[in-house]
């Protein structure tokens, strides 16, 4: 069985460059499974950058969802490590697939979206829990209460199932400013 290692921390906080420093220290085939979509030109760009980073020291999946297909692609079948970045847009991506309306919608319904996310991750987990592991993700609870509904389900609903992955995890890596932090398992 392989560990769980998950990297968190704030927006440029190097997170995901020290996860793929992680990742790196495993042998191939490595796994990296972008959960992100091109939304908008930023986020196309980041997309870019992201991969242009990556070269070909990792074979990209491009999944937020479904994640039983997995078991389907040779690629990650063979694979000795996962990187998976990030939980953030993982999270993001299958409230939005809802389309509703999240200034009226009832937290109860709330409370059953955040449910069905919570069995997609620990699916996830579970598919994934042979190989290396290393998780990517914002910690989302250091900031200002959003002002907005969307935002303000998002970050309670991430921040929950950040702690769900930090209680599973073999080591817990917090980053600020590019230095990591272990705050849980052992520093390699």
């Amino acid at each position: 069985m392989g560990k769980l290692t998950f990297v968190l921390g704030g927006a440029r906080s190097g997170k995901s460059n020290y996860a793929e420093k992680l990742a790196l220290e495993f042998d191939s085939p490595r796994i990296y499974l972008a959960t992100a979509l091109p939304s908008d030109k930023m986020m196309e760009y980041r997309i870019k950058r992201h991969q242009k980073q990556r070269l070909d020291q990792f074979q990209t999946i491009e999944r937020y969802n479904n994640f039983n297909q997995l078991q389907c692609n040779p690629n990650f079948i063979k694979a000795n490590v996962i990187l998976i970045d990030c939980l953030t847009l993982l999270v993001t991506n299958q409230m939005m697939d809802y389309h509703l309306d999240w200034n009226t919608i009832n937290p109860e319904r709330v409370n059953d979206i955040e449910k069905n996310i919570r069995e997609s991750i620990l699916n996830l987990l579970d598919i994934i829990k042979e190989k290396e592991i290393i998780i990517v993700s914002n910690e989302v609870g250091l900031g200002i209460v959003p002002s907005n509904m969307f935002a303000n389900y998002f970050r309670d609903i991430l921040g929950r199932i950040n702690q769900l992955v930090a209680s599973k995890a073999d080591n817990v890596i917090f980053m600020i400013a590019g230095i990591p932090n272990y705050i849980k398992g052992d520093k390699k």
